[in-house]
């Protein structure tokens, strides 16, 4: 269920213990020698062995009773609007049910789904700027969203981007989305955009709403963004070869995600750990869309790639978290010290024929999660929307 709303940090220490497995999140060392994890302020302050960490003096004390501490999911690629609603599905509470899936973050692609969205320069830059403004300082149940992306339309000038800049817009959505679709067009509008702070994504496949347009390889390449959006299409992928060609040439980020072809998703990703680019696989879902609002988005996308492609499940992870959190420039997104308490609890589900959470994901089964902490605050206790984990963390103090 679900436990608090709002963006309160922990107040005294936090201490997680009794954990059987710690996926840190971070490609040089995805499995961590530690069985504790204590917070303070919102912030990890220690991570190993229980005997090795000061754990006195705590507020609260969680008992994991064995099960596994992975980061908080960040879904790269969302079509958030205002607060928790969904125009796309008139849906109310699809960030929270998200969270229950493990999503502590969220990062939006653009704005696109707003019914009349503006599609002049002014409007678009409006539309970013009061986006972001929304979302600055509410956490919708303690999860991190990241919203106002302008949609990249013709007649955005270099001024235009130095004033939403100003005014905290951070993203740009996905080249493709509005009017802005041919290469060089492109190039210069992602290039305004990362002279001032922005992060770029450009749609990759076939036109994914009415009024936005095919991108092939040529235009990806060009843009040169820092994210190539959806590799395996949003939701139409594009041929092989210019898939391949993508993979080959870009020196940025490649996006797989939940809503788009599973084939080309599996094939995006041999083709990237060939290229020996695995840091620069992202995961992300593209909702909410035609095809719904997923909760478990991520963690199906996550146990595709490992059940059927291979993948190793503490490497998949770290795709979803500090990949992404690396590319989006975010603090949260590892399990060190230093960091946010950002955090989900979670085990193999009862009846898997599997011996922990990451093997249960090595044979097709998503993880129960028994718990969901942000900023060092329990959001979530027995997620509503994952099977029961076999073994549950218990608050003991």
């Amino acid at each position: 269920m679900a436990i608090a709303a709002g963006a309160e940090k922990q107040v005294g220490k936090l201490v997680i213990r009794n954990l059987g497995l710690v996926v840190s999140g971070d490609l040089d060392q995805p499995l961590l020698d530690a069985d504790t994890i204590v917070a303070e302020g919102g912030r990890i302050v220690a991570i190993g062995r229980q005997a090795d960490c000061d754990t006195d003096g705590a507020r609260v004390v969680i008992d994991a009773k064995g099960c596994a501490a992975i980061p908080g999911l960040i879904d790269n690629h969302v079509h958030t609007v205002f607060g928790d609603w969904t125009p796309r599905q008139n849906q109310l509470g699809w960030i929270e049910s998200c969270l229950h899936g493990g999503v502590t973050s969220m990062i939006s692609a653009g704005e696109v789904h707003l019914p009349g969205r503006p599609r002049d320069p002014v409007g678009a830059k409006a539309l970013a700027i009061v986006a972001r403004k929304s979302f600055g300082d509410i956490m919708p149940n303690g999860v991190r969203v990241l919203a106002g992306a302008v949609i990249p339309e013709r007649g955005l000038t270099e001024p235009d981007f130095a004033e939403m800049a100003a005014a905290g817009v951070k993203l740009m959505g996905e080249i493709g989305l509005g009017s802005v679709t041919q290469a060089e067009e492109a190039r210069e509008m992602v290039a305004m955009a990362r002279r001032h702070g922005l992060s770029t994504v450009t749609h990759v496949g076939g036109p994914s709403v009415p009024g936005s347009s095919y991108i092939g390889a040529d235009v990806v390449l060009a843009a040169d963004s820092d994210v190539c959006s959806h590799i395996n299409g949003g939701p139409t992928a594009l041929d092989q070869r210019q898939i391949r060609r993508i993979c080959e040439e870009t020196t940025r980020a490649v996006e797989i995600i939940h809503n788009g072809n599973p084939r080309v998703a599996l094939f995006a990703m041999r083709t990237m750990l060939e290229l020996g680019k695995e840091a620069q696989l992202t995961l992300g879902t593209d909702a909410p869309a035609g095809s719904g609002v997923q909760p478990l988005g991520m963690l199906r996308t996550i146990s595709l790639l490992c059940s059927v492609g291979g993948a190793a499940p503490e490497r998949a992870i770290c795709w979803a978290t500090g990949n992404v959190a690396r590319v989006r420039r975010l603090e949260q997104g590892v399990l060190a010290v230093g960091r946010p308490a950002d955090l989900v609890l979670c085990d193999r589900p009862q009846g898997s024929d599997s011996t922990n959470v990451l093997e249960a994901l090595s044979v097709g089964d998503l993880p129960g999660i028994g718990m969901v902490i942000t900023d060092g605050v329990i959001r979530v206790t027995r997620s509503r929307n994952t099977p029961p984990a076999e073994r549950m963390p218990e608050r003991v103090v």
